[in-house]
């Protein structure tokens, strides 16, 4: 399948590990330019250097904290200012704390609305005027909780599902422009993120992480946790040239986890 993705420039967010930079490579192997973003200079450097066999001039980085709007500011300006255009953004963003309902201070709702919700309205706000220019591809990553609230994950239960809503309608917004959106939402893929949450779960029950990673994929029909490439694939299809039909949909990638219809 020809995905059309040669020279085509994306901006894909919190890519100096996991799943943004799983997404990132898969783009770099089609022959798209890449802009990474992250916290944190010595990460981002280290993939800029592990991805220059895909040719150094196909991928840069700028810092960036997503929770605050003159970094976002920056971040898509260099975009420009780098590749001369944006057709491709992928919003990401770290989990907010684990915890329940009473764990939970204003300032910790406030910090997680700003990181989960809020800063991909801020940053599709900033690249839309060049994602105008010509169309292009918006994918929102939430997590499976958009359809099956994860126990002990209030804060990404909530603003997760707001990313649902915040696609579907802009899905009908941006049609007229020619900007396809959708959200992607992981299940249990083997990242760092996910290795964490398996931790704290394991630190309740005073059992070993392995044993909480045993007893989560008999749970999963494939009886394993995904890959961030798989993941990243799917994700690559979306932003592809090959697709040119779906929009505001929201997609589980989970390996059958998640029984809601």
């Amino acid at each position: 399948m020809e995905l059309g993705l040669k020279g085509k420039i994306a901006l894909v967010v919190a890519s100096s590990q996991g799943l943004g930079k799983a997404i990132a490579e898969e783009l770099l192997i089609e022959g798209a330019k890449v802009m990474l973003v992250g916290r944190e200079k010595n990460k981002l450097q280290r993939v800029k250097e592990e991805f220059s066999s895909y040719g150094e001039e196909n991928v840069e980085y700028v810092e960036a904290d997503i929770t605050k709007p003159d970094q976002i500011k920056n971040m898509v300006q260099k975009t420009i200012d780098v590749f001369g255009g944006i057709h491709i953004l992928v919003n990401n963003a770290g989990g907010p704390p684990a915890g329940s309902f009473e764990d939970m201070t204003d300032e910790m709702w406030q910090k997680a609305f700003e990181l989960n919700l809020l800063s991909y309205i801020r940053i599709i706000r900033e690249a839309l005027p060049y994602l105008k220019q010509q169309g292009g591809k918006i994918i929102n990553i939430a997590s499976s909780s958009i359809k099956e609230p994860i126990p002990g994950l209030i804060l990404s239960n909530t603003f997760r599902t707001g990313i649902v809503g915040l696609s579907k309608t802009l899905a009908l917004e941006f049609a007229p422009y020619g900007i396809l959106i959708n959200t992607v939402a992981p299940g249990r893929i083997s990242t760092d993120r996910v290795r964490h949450l398996d931790q704290v779960n394991a630190d309740k029950k005073g059992v070993s992480r392995e044993e909480i990673e045993e007893a989560v994929k008999a749970t999963i029909p494939l009886c394993r946790y995904g890959e961030p490439k798989e993941f990243a694939k799917f994700v690559t299809f979306l932003v592809s040239e090959a697709n040119s039909y779906v929009t505001g949909s929201a997609f589980l990638i989970d390996g059958g986890m998640v029984k809601s219809i």
